[in-house]
């Protein structure tokens, strides 16, 4: 049975059954309250005949006069002023009997005109004590609601009688039908409002479960803790409202949302808060935002990730926006790693043409025999081959990391057709702690001005690189013959924020700068751009954009280097 079913069923089997007990109640105080209700008007008849100053001074009368007056053989009591008053107030009332006695309870008054002068059925002490009750009794009529009401004489007060005035049970058992069936109607008008509620809520169960049934719910759920916390990727959805509806843990890894959660929102997971409050940054919280599906690089803490975020659309109703986020920090690790490499292999390209030629000047001067200029010219190359044309001024870096970066990057650089130089004032003889983050934040600017200088068209395209040793601290200064900085970036260190465009790169380019930036304030440093560029001046003779970074702590002092241990 479906979920929507058994909701019906149950929703109108809880209806029914508040109704029956509903009803119970209702008919059991029904009973009560008209039989009361009964009693009480005829209380008030009784009250009104007993009141009656005729019947009050005949009653007094016959209850003075000598016994034998009030008897069945008396003609007087059949039409006389009490039986007349007690009749008329009955037909006028539609009493079932209006009785009246003197204070032997023999009958004065009677429907029956043969049961005056005869003692009445039911017990009459106590109205003749002078207390008035209301009782249920069954008669010479029949069972009857009565009332028993005293008569008092006029000019003593003293009891000289009663008035009992009865109602007729079936008259009673007739107004107790009415309003139990006036009950039964609203009872089912309240059974079939309950069962069209049950049949809304039916169907707007329907509607948010998505026509799932439990079971479905279930192995839905089950099967999304599996999906989410099983795979690589992080996991952020919201509602259609902006509320975070999941975070995976990857997500909270590669977002480091633990720390932001904790402090923006307290001690939960955050499901339930606004997406603001989960303190991602303001480019992640656009792609989340924008929902086009659309891969987009960002960094986070010192990593850089891809973001993606589609909306989730079913039956024509917005369920929310569901953003995967994928680490892509060991990828640009590689990629630079891999340019690293690839320089390597353009420089030992290059040296294998150029070693070739002179083994081939060589063979020729030996065959002719020409032993002397042989020897000549293995003189003249031995200590100014290509190892020695690298870098200029290389010897200055003792770092092997560096020293080797910076000769892959100079190699890199010819073949692209810039050259590289290092500044004058260039000087590291010290280790460097962290050569991944140094050699990341070096090479994004190396990478950014060697492109510079050779889209610019000036000559020469040149790249100036500075690196200073200062205590535990690491100077670096890149300068370039580019055209300099655009004016239309005003923040070039936003992510995203670039003059080119390249569908091959995930996420699209723009995360260099940023990136670089970022490692460096991790560590307490800073990457600045210190000149736009644009023109050649004193302060800056290469004319193109001059970028400052501070490494702080990033030298290991005790350590002299790699060369002066060998």
């Amino acid at each position: 049975m479906k979920l929507r079913t058994q909701v019906l069923l149950l929703q109108s089997a809880v209806v029914a059954v508040a109704l029956g007990i509903g009803f119970t109640v209702f008919a059991t105080t029904t009973e009560d309250r008209v039989t009361d209700e009964h009693g009480q008007r005829a209380l008030a008849i009784a009250r009104s005949v007993s009141a009656d100053p005729t019947v009050r001074d005949e009653v007094a009368r016959y209850s003075a006069a000598d016994d034998g007056v009030v008897s069945p053989d008396n003609p007087e009591l059949a039409s006389g002023a009490v039986q007349q008053a007690a009749e008329a107030v009955r037909t006028a009332t539609g009493a079932l009997f209006v009785v009246v006695t003197d204070d032997q309870g023999l009958r004065l008054a009677h429907p029956d005109p043969e049961q005056l002068g005869r003692r009445v059925s039911t017990d009459p002490t106590e109205a003749l004590a002078g207390r008035e009750v209301v009782t249920s009794e069954s008669g010479t009529l029949g069972d009857s609601v009565r009332a028993k009401v005293p008569v008092t004489d006029p000019a003593s007060g003293r009891v000289v009688g009663e008035v009992s005035v009865g109602i007729a049970t079936d008259r009673v058992r007739a107004d107790l039908r009415s309003d139990l069936a006036d009950a039964v109607l609203i009872a089912l008008a309240a059974l079939g409002c309950g069962a069209v509620g049950s049949l809304l809520l039916a169907n707007r169960w329907k509607r948010l479960t998505l026509g799932l049934e439990p079971e479905q719910l279930t192995e839905l759920v089950r099967e999304q803790e599996v999906v989410l916390h099983g795979i690589s990727d992080g996991v952020v959805g919201t509602d259609a409202r902006g509320n975070v509806t999941v975070v995976n843990a990857e997500a909270r890894r590669l977002l480091d949302l633990d720390d932001r959660i904790g402090r923006n929102v307290g001690p939960d997971d955050g499901i339930g808060h606004n997406v603001d409050t989960l303190g991602m940054t303001p480019r992640l919280l656009d792609v989340l935002r924008s929902a086009d599906g659309i891969p987009v690089a960002a960094t986070t803490g010192d990593r850089v990730v891809v973001a993606v975020s589609r909306r989730v659309v079913r039956d024509g109703r917005d369920l929310g926006t569901v953003m995967s986020v994928r680490d892509r920090t060991d990828i640009e690790t590689l990629t630079r790693e891999l340019d690293a490499v690839k320089a390597m292999s353009t420089a030992l390209r290059a040296q294998r043409h150029e070693f070739a030629n002179r083994l081939h000047l060589l063979d020729g001067l030996l065959r002719r025999g020409h032993a002397d200029q042989a020897l000549e010219y293995i003189e003249q190359i031995l200590g100014s081959g290509p190892l020695g044309e690298q870098l200029e001024g290389i010897d200055a870096i003792t770092d092997p990391y560096l020293h080797a970066f910076l000769v892959a990057k100079a190699a890199h650089a010819r073949e692209q057709g810039v050259a590289l130089v290092l500044g004058e004032n260039t000087w590291v003889h010290a280790t460097v702690r962290a050569p991944v983050d140094v050699t990341t934040v070096l090479g994004n600017l190396l990478d950014n001005a060697i492109e510079a200088a050779r889209t610019s068209g000036r000559a020469p395209a040149e790249v100036e690189v500075e690196l200073m040793e200062d205590g535990a601290d690491l100077h670096v200064s890149v300068a370039d013959t580019g055209d300099g900085v655009d004016p239309e970036l005003p923040d070039i260190f936003a992510e995203g924020a670039t003059t080119r465009s390249d569908p091959t790169v995930p996420g699209g380019r723009g995360m260099g700068l940023a990136l670089a930036r970022r490692i460096a304030r991790l560590h307490g440093g800073d990457v600045v751009l210190a000149d736009r560029g644009g023109q050649r001046t004193p302060e800056n003779p290469t004319g193109g954009a001059v970028f400052l970074a501070t490494l702080p702590g990033m030298l290991d002092e005790r350590d002299t280097g790699w060369a002066e241990r060998i």
